[in-house]
């Protein structure tokens, strides 16, 4: 069976190719290819002699971005691989600089619409979530070996959730009685959890659950501290490392992690000092846009 390819909106596209400050005969590593929409705005602006590197966790999207992106195969390289190894990546391709890194921390649509993956509350599917398949722990296993205190500290640090001790306490004792199955046991723990006037928000009130799960399954923030940590190191001069996030969690690592890089070293520089953001065009097209933020690091010599 043919491998279809993903229909995928990507963010902030020209914003990120003007702060990557492209050359046509560079070396780029994408480090979150998803639907590989960043990779070929990207690839369009490089020659024959550039190279781009994506790399994905997910090897079913992984297999969908090939797709996408036949047409440029001779110049691409993709990686079935965390981001977060990025020296191991790089040693095993025989690169030592590169002149651009990029990364969007978001979800793609199309794993939130594939309910056998179990990231979204709209979509029945088993408790999941993971981003990488070959990984053992899903959020079901996960929440089945926790404990209501630790369940109601991921769910606080990771989703913010203000009514985390109701809903964690909720999930506990369900599991423990065999009663969550999918992924609607869960949005409905979360939906019971609020008073009655605040189901009806802006957001829905499984959001921030599905979130903090997601992120503990996949191990997503201590990923990417261990990215901003090895990254810059791999910049040529003129290179950037260039980040969108889409909640404030990631992009406080973002920001601080990039502020100390530039007042500890002088050889780097934060180019963004203010996120830069979609326009409300964009956001209208998109709405999955609205919370993008994008930050951006220069290596100077």
């Amino acid at each position: 069976m043919a491998v279809s390819e993903v229909v995928h909106e990507p963010v902030l596209v020209k914003e990120l190719l003007e702060n990557l400050a492209i050359k046509a005969n560079g070396i780029y590593i994408d480090g979150t290819l998803g639907g590989g929409g960043h990779a070929q705005a990207l690839l369009e602006k490089i020659n024959s002699q550039g190279v781009l590197v994506g790399v994905d966790q997910d090897e079913e999207i992984l297999e969908k971005s090939k797709v996408r992106l036949e047409k440029f195969r001779e110049r691409v390289k993709f990686i079935h691989d965390n981001f977060s190894n990025i020296k191991e990546i790089l040693q095993k391709e025989g690169l030592k600089m590169v002149d651009g890194i990029y990364l969007d921390l978001g979800v793609s649509s199309w794993q939130l619409d594939q309910a056998h993956r179990g990231f979204s509350f709209r979509k029945e599917g088993p408790i999941d979530m993971r981003m990488n398949l070959s990984q053992i722990e899903t959020a079901l296993t996960k929440i089945k070996s926790s404990n209501e205190k630790e369940l109601t500290d991921i769910l606080k640090e990771y989703g913010e959730e203000r009514l985390a001790a109701r809903i964690a306490r909720q999930l506990i004792e369900k599991a423990k009685r065999h009663q969550l199955q999918t992924t609607l046991d869960i949005a409905q723990v979360a939906w019971e959890a609020y008073p009655p006037k605040a189901r009806h928000k802006k957001i829905h009130p499984a959001t921030r659950t599905f979130q903090a799960l997601r992120i503990w399954v996949n191990k997503e923030l201590w990923a990417l501290e261990q990215f901003l940590k090895e990254s810059p190191h791999f910049l040529n001069e003129k290179g950037r490392l260039c980040i969108i996030s889409y909640h404030s969690l990631e992009d406080r690592l973002v920001k601080h992690a990039f502020r100390k890089w530039a007042t500890q070293d002088q050889r780097f520089k934060v180019i963004t000092k203010k996120p830069v953001i979609p326009s409300q065009e964009e956001i209208d097209q998109n709405p999955r846009a609205r919370s993008a933020k994008l930050r951006t690091l220069e290596r100077l010599h």
